[in-house]
């Protein structure tokens, strides 16, 4: 080590590492795989530096290669696995001595360059390149080494910015040549075109067709997938790179495709920002538009118009609100609530969610604002059943819209055939290109020598997978065709002309989904107010600025929509005057009724059924009619309840059953009976007692 109050040259220095076992490493590093491959004399000029630390002492076994790093950016440290190792050895001082043709191969970022210097004077390891040796321990060398890692960070700076500014001029005139997506390629002049490849240009076709029909990227890969489609791509990396190849299509695939202006025939440059992560990783950030580099219109043929993709982009932003705060629009579901993403609350002015309820085994929608709720902890702001909105609404789009309904049912009948019109070619696509490779297979094996067994084998094998291939997709395409034939049937196109004439017909029809009934009334409609007071306000705002309002009055509670009919409760309450609750249970299942939650009656809902409407039960009313109960009579009578009894099993006093317990009243007796004596009434329990009973048993 050198002390702070003598310094020692580095040859001194070199002699006396030398004495200690520290290795020497030779760092070898060029940016990229071209390089690599190309410009071979800076690699041999990077191994000779094995001669100089020979020439300063070390055995050969001692020099350590480090060229690992080889096609990697000095820039960073991230990548580098050998630059990595080298700080890690010089660290734990095994080190003597580092080798680099120049500061550059070692490193291009400052914060790198003087962390290794740094552990370089604190283990005293010593840093060559071509122009001499330096000891990082000596100021006026540290100064020096500082100094040129400055110089190569500038360096790069300065190599990227000329390189930088020729792709921006070429750019700005439209005249950069850059990767294109699927569906484009450069003619021999460089000029940008449509692939000649008609299948791909008719899936691409077929694919912006669909979203313009249904507004929603994930109903265009479910159009796909019920169709039985394969989408193109080309491979970007790998031994397959440029070569085109079909696949089901995704979700992703499509919104980067919609995403893409070079679809609209756009030139478009800086779409995007790089930035580096204190990892040393890239992360891509996406630019507005007012950032872009460049952007030219019409620059080259397409395959939508620029007014067509920005349609798109407004469709996928709203699709996208639809997961946000506010949860405007969204696209149409499946679900039965006709006004979700168009009713708006009337209080606060936030768009309202929906939720669904069933009941009885059907869903119907609740509109709830529940965002201040979410957002503030509050309680929920509206909530309405969705059934009679929905209802009113519908109607008055019938009243509307009925006077275009034969232009309405045509254009659908035309939309239908275009539709099966782009499927069957794009299936043809699909067995043409089954054929052409079936084809190809063919004559590789027909042109190898029938001798060489090891290449003609592969061949036929190749050869017989292509013709399995050209069988499944044939027959896929006469599945197809087979059903699309059968929906496009005469009977079919002669019910769409039918509906033509009815409008109300098309809406109410079982076969129209949800979600078309849905866009249409986003056609229509712009949004729905609605608000809760002594009634249900309804204010429609169509497209354009008319507005129409409605009202509705409050839907029934819960209980009310399982409260028992009145026709029900009337009857019960006549067959009360001569039944008990099981008998009556019994009589209102006979004649078909039904309780208020759809269930038969039992004695126990009939029992809550009298509670819930003040209805006298049929015991009360016998007492209301002046019958006596057991005691009661007893007491007047002067006897016991059980001489009652055997009076009214002797046919002496007349009882009605007034429960299902077998509890009686009676008759007020007639005053002065002869018959009613308690000694009658002795020798009638004693008969009765005594009486043999059936079968000779006593």
């Amino acid at each position: 080590m050198v002390s702070t109050t003598e310094q020692e040259s580095p040859t001194a220095r070199v002699v006396e590492a030398q004495v200690h076992p520290n290795r020497t490493y030779l760092y070898v590093r060029q940016s990229t795989l071209r390089q690599v491959l190309t410009n071979t004399e800076s690699a041999a000029r990077q191994y000779a530096l094995r001669q100089r630390a020979i020439a300063f002492g070390w055995q050969i076994d001692q020099v350590t290669v480090i060229d690992c790093d080889q096609g990697h950016s000095g820039a960073s440290s991230a990548d580098r696995e050998g630059f990595q190792h080298l700080v890690a050895e010089v660290g734990m001082g095994r080190a003597g001595i580092v080798l680099g043709l120049e500061v550059s191969r070692l490193a291009r970022n400052n914060a790198d360059w003087h962390r290794l210097l740094e552990l370089c004077s604190l283990g005293g390891t010593l840093i060559c390149d071509e122009d001499g040796l330096y000891d990082p321990c000596d100021f006026n060398d540290r100064l020096l080494l500082g100094l040129k890692g400055t110089m190569s960070e500038a360096e790069l700076h300065f190599i990227r910015a000329r390189l930088r500014g020729g792709i921006l001029s070429k750019a700005r005139r439209g005249e950069l040549k850059v990767a294109l997506p699927v569906g484009l390629v450069y003619d021999p002049a460089d000029r940008v075109v449509l692939d000649p490849d008609k299948s791909v240009t008719e899936a691409l076709g077929h694919l912006f067709s669909t979203i313009a029909r249904t507004g929603s990227a994930r109903a265009v890969v479910q159009g796909f997938a019920d169709e039985n489609l394969l989408f193109p791509t080309r491979v970007r990396t790998g031994a397959h790179k440029g070569e085109l190849v079909w696949m089901p299509l995704s979700h992703w695939r499509v919104l980067r495709t919609l995403h893409n202006p070079r679809y609209a025939g756009a030139f478009v440059f800086g779409r995007h920002r790089w930035q580096m992560t204190p990892s040393g990783a890239h992360s891509q950030q996406l630019l507005a538009r007012e950032q872009w580099t460049s952007l030219i219109l019409d620059a080259h043929p397409g395959y939508i118009s620029f007014a067509t993709f920005e349609e798109n982009q407004e469709k996928l932003l709203a699709n996208a609100q639809a997961h946000g705060a506010d949860r405007s629009a969204g696209p149409a579901r499946e679900g039965p609530a006709l006004l979700q993403g168009l009713i708006v609350c009337g209080r606060c002015g936030r768009r309202m969610t929906v939720r669904y309820n069933t009941l009885r085994g059907i869903e119907r929608p609740v509109y709830v604002c529940q965002a201040k709720c979410i957002n503030e902890g509050t309680s929920i702001c509206l909530t309405i059943p969705g059934s009679g909105i929905d209802e009113a609404v519908a109607e008055l789009v019938l009243e509307t819209v009925s006077p275009l309904a034969l232009e309405v049912a045509l254009s659908v009948q035309a939309e239908i055939e275009s539709r099966a019109d782009e499927a069957d070619a794009l299936r043809r696509n699909q067995v043409e290109r089954a054929r052409h490779h079936a084809e190809a297979a063919r004559r590789r094996y027909l042109c190898v020598d029938p001798d060489n067994r090891l290449v003609a084998d592969t061949l036929e094998a190749d050869w017989n997978s292509a013709l399995r291939e050209l069988a499944d997709a044939q027959d896929n395409y006469d599945r197809a065709a087979e059903a699309a034939r059968e929906t496009l049937s005469a009977e079919h196109k002669s019910k769409i002309r039918s509906l033509a004439s009815d409008f109300p017909a098309l809406w109410a029809d079982p076969a129209t989904p949800q979600r078309e009934r849905k866009r249409m009334i986003r056609l229509l409609i712009e949004d729905v107010t609605v608000e809760r007071t002594d009634a249900v306000h309804i204010h429609v705002r169509f497209r354009g600025g008319q507005t129409t309002s409605l009202n509705r009055p409050l839907p029934l509670t819960a209980w009310q929509l399982r409260s028992t009919n009145t026709e029900t409760v009337a009857r019960c309450d006549a067959l009360l005057d001569a039944h008990t609750d099981a008998e009556v249970a019994a009589l209102l299942n006979s004649d078909g009724q039904l309780s208020g939650g759809g269930q038969p009656f039992s004695a126990r809902s009939v029992l809550r059924l009298r509670r819930d409407h003040g209805l006298l039960s049929h015991r009360d009313r016998l007492a209301a009619a002046g019958m006596l109960t057991l005691a009661e009579i007893a007491d007047r009578l002067g006897v016991k309840t059980h001489t009652i009894k055997a009076w009214h099993r002797a046919g002496l006093l007349i009882g009605h059953k007034a429960n299902d317990k077998n509890e009686h009243l009676f008759d007020p007796p007639a005053p002065g009976d002869p018959r009613l004596v308690p000694s009658r009434g002795r020798r009638l329990s004693q008969r009765e007692t005594t009486q043999p009973a059936p079968g000779g048993a006593v």
